[in-house]
């Protein structure tokens, strides 16, 4: 919405984790919707309901029941589907190792920057027909990252703001020579689902942040071998109730009628777009506008 010359975003804050994520008190009038995108089916059916007056999207990232794994996400439909419905903001929760001691089991990392390490995914939505550059210098939103900043102190959750996230192809685990080597790259948690999902909503126009919870040590950890899968499942549901009462608490902050992003998130494709108006190829022209349609 334009108003006077200011432009006007009515919120829809979109949520993608874990197929739990969603059970929270309050969350009212809610439906489930199946979409189908240009780029095939998305994760699970979209959750739409309301929160605190706000619309609230939930996607449970390897649908419910955690039927996918990550190299078998599909990025492109999720992304899309989000747009599709009018997803303004996303909130990404994903469970992630440490690489640093100064971050156990149960805490939470407000990521400021990604390494992609992945290599068996599709990661854009542009290509032969349309071609686009978007900016990847900054990935995370930093207005979403001061919400979530304040809603966790607000609620005493043991977090951290800033650190860079590695995520790898999976699904195996790292060996320790990977995990070592990260670990002198200066990155702080490492995990398989952020990449490309960050660069697809990049593209998309959509801002993004992430918030990596913490369930175990990565294999450098000296006590790694005494972990067992009861700890790391007691850690998940811990942080699954600490990642709900977030959601809750981050909503109400983020809601409310706002301007453009000042960081430029929502205009990312002002200039990203390459292929000259007449070369562009019209069945991706159509394929590409939800996603684009702004600026085609």
């Amino acid at each position: 919405m334009q108003k006077a010359g200011i432009m006007t975003v009515t919120p829809v804050i979109g949520i993608l984790g874990g197929s739990g994520l969603y059970n929270i008190e309050g969350l009212e009038d809610t439906r489930w919707v199946k979409l189908t995108t240009p780029w095939g089916e998305p994760s699970d059916e979209l959750l739409i309901g309301s929160f605190a007056g706000t619309k609230v999207v939930f996607l449970p990232r390897h649908g419910r029941g955690h039927k996918i794994p990550p190299s078998g996400l599909n990025y492109r439909a999720n992304i899309h589907a989000l747009k599709a419905v009018g997803v303004t903001d996303i909130i990404s929760l994903s469970a992630v190792g440490s690489l640093k001691a100064e971050l156990p089991p149960g805490h939470f990392v407000i990521v400021g920057d990604f390494i992609d390490r992945t290599f068996a995914r599709e990661k854009s939505f542009f290509g032969a027909g349309c071609v686009a550059h978007v900016s990847m210098a900054h990935p995370v939103c930093p207005r979403l990252g001061d919400a979530l900043e304040e809603s966790a102190n607000a609620l005493g959750l043991p977090v951290t703001r800033g650190g860079t996230y590695l995520v790898m192809e999976g699904p195996q685990f790292s060996t320790l020579a990977e995990s070592n080597l990260y670990r002198s790259w200066g990155c702080s948690v490492i995990g398989m689902t952020n990449m490309p999902e960050a660069k697809l909503a990049r593209e998309a126009e959509i801002c993004y942040a992430t918030v990596a919870m913490v369930t175990d040590f990565d294999c450098w950890h000296e006590d790694h071998d005494a972990v067992t899968v009861e700890t790391v499942v007691k850690v998940l549901f811990d942080n699954a109730d600490k990642a709900r009462n977030l959601v809750k608490a981050l909503i109400p902050k983020i809601g409310a009628p706002r301007g453009q992003c000042p960081a430029g998130c929502d205009r990312a494709l002002e200039y990203a777009i390459i292929t000259a108006a007449e070369a562009r190829d019209p069945a991706v022209l159509a394929q590409l506008q939800t996603v684009a349609g702004r600026v085609l």
